[in-house]
C-alpha cells in the first residue's frame, strides 16, 4: 500500500469538494451578510440547482454549460423575487427571518416532490475517462466540475472587488450602518445579495448533479456543510468562508481515509465544537452577530 499516492488522491477528493462547500458557503455567507437572516433554505435552492441540471440536459437536451448557466441566471432571478415578495418584511430580523426560511424550505421541498417524485435520478456524465498523475486517478467528469467551479469562483472574485455593484455589495455586508452613511442605498442590495447567494447554491447542485442523485431530498447535507462552514470561517465573513470550506474538504476526506464514514463525521463535529470553544468568532469572523 502506497501511502503517499493515497494521500495525495485524498488531497484531490477533498480539494474538490471543499470547492463545492466553497460555492454553498459563500452564498450562505453573502445572504447572513446582508440581510443577517440565516437561510434554511438554502439547501432547498441547491436541490433546485440539481433538478434543473437533470431536466435541461435531459429533456431539453441542453449541453452540461448551457444547463448550468441556465439554472444560476434563473436563481438568481428566481432569488432576487423570492427575497423581493416575501422576504422583505423580515430583512435583519433574525429569528422571524430564520422561521420564514425554514417554511420556505419546506414548501420548496415538497413542492417538488409533487412535481419530480421520490425517486432518485441519475443524469449521465459530463466526460468520460479518466485523468491520470503520478498514479493518482481523477475521473474526467470531476475534473470538468472543479474546473468550472474555479472559473465561477474567479468571476464571483472579480465581480465583488472591481464591480461598482460587487464593491457596495461588499461595503453592506461588512457594515450595513456605516455603507449606508457612505452614500450606498443598501436596501436595493438586498434582492442582489440574496440572488446572488441563491444563484451560487444552485451553481453547486446544477455542478454536484452529474456526479451524484438527484432528488428532492439532496439538499439537507450542503446544507448542514455550509452551515458548518460559515461557522467555522466566521459568520458574514466571505474569506473565512473560503478557507473554511477548503479546510472542511480536506479534513473530510483525510478523516474518510483512516476512519469510517461515520467516524469521520465524529472527528468533523469534534472539530467544530472545539474550535467553537477556541474561537467563537470563527477564523476570519467578527463575532457580532
Amino acid at each position: 500500500m502506497d501511502w503517499g499516492i493515497l494521500i495525495s488522491q485524498a488531497t484531490i477528493n477533498g480539494l474538490i469538494v471543499g470547492l463545492l462547500y466553497l460555492l454553498m458557503a459563500v452564498g450562505f455567507t453573502l445572504v447572513f451578510g446582508v440581510m443577517r437572516m440565516v437561510n434554511f433554505a438554502h439547501g432547498e435552492f441547491y436541490m433546485l440547482g440539481t433538478m434543473a441540471a437533470y431536466y435541461l440536459t435531459t429533456f431539453l437536451k441542453l449541453p452540461f454549460l448551457a444547463a448550468v448557466g441556465v439554472s444560476f441566471f434563473g436563481a438568481i432571478a428566481f432569488g432576487g423575487l423570492v427575497e423581493w415578495l416575501i422576504l422583505k418584511p423580515f430583512r435583519r430580523d433574525e429569528l422571524n427571518g430564520m422561521i420564514v426560511t425554514i417554511g420556505l424550505a419546506m414548501i420548496l421541498q415538497n413542492g417538488v416532490l409533487i412535481l419530480a417524485g421520490p425517486d432518485p435520478l441519475s443524469m449521465p456524465a459530463v466526460a468520460e475517462g479518466t485523468f491520470s498523475f503520478a498514479g493518482i486517478f481523477v475521473p474526467n467528469s470531476r475534473v470538468y466540475v472543479v474546473v468550472f467551479a474555479l472559473i465561477v469562483l474567479a468571476l464571483l472574485y472579480a465581480f465583488l472587488r472591481f464591480s461598482r455593484p460587487g464593491r457596495a455589495l461588499r461595503a453592506v455586508v461588512e457594515d450595513f450602518e456605516i455603507a449606508s452613511i457612505q452614500g450606498i442605498r443598501a436596501r436595493i442590495y438586498y434582492p442582489l445579495g440574496f440572488g446572488l447567494g441563491v444563484g451560487l447554491a444552485s451553481i453547486a447542485g446544477a455542478l454536484m448533479a452529474p456526479l451524484f442523485t438527484v432528488s428532492p431530498f439532496v439538499g439537507s447535507t450542503p446544507l448542514l456543510k455550509a452551515f458548518i462552514v460559515v461557522v467555522l470561517g466566521g459568520l458574514g465573513s466571505i474569506p473565512g468562508a473560503a478557507v473554511a470550506g477548503l479546510a472542511l474538504g480536506l479534513a473530510e476526506s483525510y478523516a474518510s481515509l483512516f476512519f469510517s464514514s461515520s467516524t469521520a463525521d465524529m472527528v468533523i463535529f469534534a472539530v467544530v465544537m472545539l474550535m467553537l470553544v477556541l474561537r467563537p468568532k470563527g477564523l476570519l469572523g467578527k463575532g457580532e452577530v
